[in-house]
């Protein structure tokens, strides 16, 4: 008689081991979900961000290179009317 108690409370203490670990499990497999979306999240604002930078420097290389570009050219032409004297004006 014992025997068979011994026997049934080890396999309802095995039931209950059992529920545990799937709960358990699942509570991990909450907490990774979270810290992934959290890190897909913050990787997206990561490469947005870079992305921003990349275009407003972009942006500002081409404005750059326009000004130096005109500076340039103005200043050659300029050149020339001069150094045509009289006869460019």
């Amino acid at each position: 008689m014992l025997g068979g108690l011994g026997k049934l409370a080890a396999e309802g203490l095995a039931h209950r081991t059992e529920k545990a670990t799937e709960e358990a499990v699942h509570a991990v497999e909450g907490v990774v979900k979270e810290v992934l979306e959290h890190a897909k999240e913050a990787g997206e604002k990561a490469v947005a961000d870079a992305l921003k930078k990349a275009q407003d420097s972009g942006e500002k290389v081409v404005k750059d290179v326009t000004a130096t570009v005109t500076e340039a050219v103005t200043g050659a032409v300029t050149h020339a009317v001069e150094g045509l004297g009289p006869r460019g004006q």
